[in-house]
């Protein structure tokens, strides 16, 4: 099968979804209407406003009340200081912020806002969403099922949506890669974080390595591509050689981890691939990035973007709650 077929391939796909596609009302997250997604319809608005409180704008001029909506843990309009240490402790993953602090929107637009399990629910995404809209996050990572949603929850905000392709193993074909990529991208993906062919990589096969990346790349043309090389399972050479190989293919990031493998980004290895791919690409760090004191190391050692589902947490100054990545 070569490009011009998978070209006519993914157009009849896009042409199918579109045609099938339901009209659904269109809701900002401050509406009350409901969003449907799969055949579902949400029941609720996925931001609730202040309990027991009328809506009121927000004491910051500059504030979007749609896309910054207050609440009672918005830190303009009822900071931190109104709560006691145990209460901050006990909700640090869901304070939000109205309008960011410098501290915090500069590191908040290098995060990719992530939720990958395989368990995630609807509301868990949409609340995702949400989350990534007051932080103003630099995207939201789901999985391609959840790509249309997000870019229906996201569409106006800034926030884009980025999406795994072969993840989390990397061993589907590169033409099955290429379609997955092009599917997504006709959902609304901005990004693609692509796992290459981890097995081939092992095994010295350079060239099926080098042709996964380049049929994904191919299929993403005008999109921001990122190379997941698992790191934990490299050793120092597979590791240059796998950016080696995502630097010629044009990509533009090489990024560490899935989040699912044995380990996770290490400072070491953002520098070893930092060094290797040059100062013109950026390298994303992903997998055990569970407080501001780790991201920070991470960017020191040049990082210029972040994969965690402990976004909140690292713009609160607080720790990741069991089970974040």
């Amino acid at each position: 099968m070569n490009d011009e077929d998978i070209k006519k391939i993914a157009a009849e796909v896009a042409k199918i979804l579109k045609e099938k596609a339901p009209a659904y009302p269109r809701q900002t997250l401050g509406d009350s209407v409901p969003t449907g997604s799969g055949g579902k319809v949400f029941q609720h608005p996925l931001v609730n406003k202040a309990s027991g409180a009328p809506a009121k704008a927000c004491s910051q001029s500059d504030c979007r009340l749609e896309e910054n909506t207050c609440s009672s843990s918005c830190q303009n309009c009822n900071p931190l200081t109104n709560y006691t240490a145990q209460q901050v402790k006990a909700s640090v993953d869901r304070v939000s912020f109205c309008n960011p602090n410098e501290a915090s929107n500069s590191i908040a637009g290098m995060i990719d806002h992530t939720l990958l399990k395989a368990n995630a629910t609807q509301e868990e995404i949409g609340k995702l969403c949400e989350e990534a809209r007051k932080y103003r996050f630099a995207s939201v990572c789901v999985n391609p099922g959840y790509v249309a949603m997000s870019s229906r929850l996201l569409r106006g905000s800034g926030v884009m949506v980025c999406t795994v392709i072969g993840f989390p193993l990397g061993s589907t074909t590169p033409t099955v890669k290429a379609i997955e990529a092009r599917d997504a991208i006709a959902n609304g993906a901005d990004e693609i974080d692509m796992v290459i062919n981890i097995g081939a990589l092992k095994s010295g096969n350079d060239q099926l390595v080098q042709d996964d990346i380049k049929a994904v790349r191919d299929a993403t043309r005008g999109k921001c591509l990122k190379v997941i090389l698992e790191t934990s399972y490299l050793t120092r050479d597979e590791k240059v050689r796998a950016c080696k190989m995502s630097k010629l293919a044009q990509a533009d990031f090489v990024k560490t981890s899935t989040g699912f493998g044995s380990g996770g980004a290490t400072p070491e290895d953002i520098a070893l691939m930092r060094a290797t791919v040059g100062p013109e690409m950026g390298v994303k760090a992903s997998g055990g990035i569970k407080n501001a004191e780790v991201a920070a190391a991470m960017v020191k050692a040049g990082a210029t973007r972040l994969g965690t589902s402990a976004s909140i947490a690292i713009v609160s100054g607080g720790e990741a709650a069991k089970g974040q990545y």
